[in-house]
């Protein structure tokens, strides 16, 4: 039950590792303050769906 937690984590790791590259390239690529309000808005919203939906799984 530990490894598919942890893989669990890793894999919501990595898609929010991608949709932060994606949003980047995409849309702020040339905007420095812009990306870096929206990257930490993003991990924001990561982190609470995470420790609300994922954390007791």
């Amino acid at each position: 039950m530990n490894e598919i937690k942890n893989m669990s984590v890793v894999l919501y790791l990595v898609v929010l590792i991608a949709t932060i590259i994606s949003v980047d390239l995409l849309f702020f690529k040339h905007r420095f303050w812009e990306r870096l309000m929206v990257n930490t808005g993003m991990v924001l919203v990561f982190a609470a769906f995470y420790f609300r939906f994922l954390k007791n799984t």
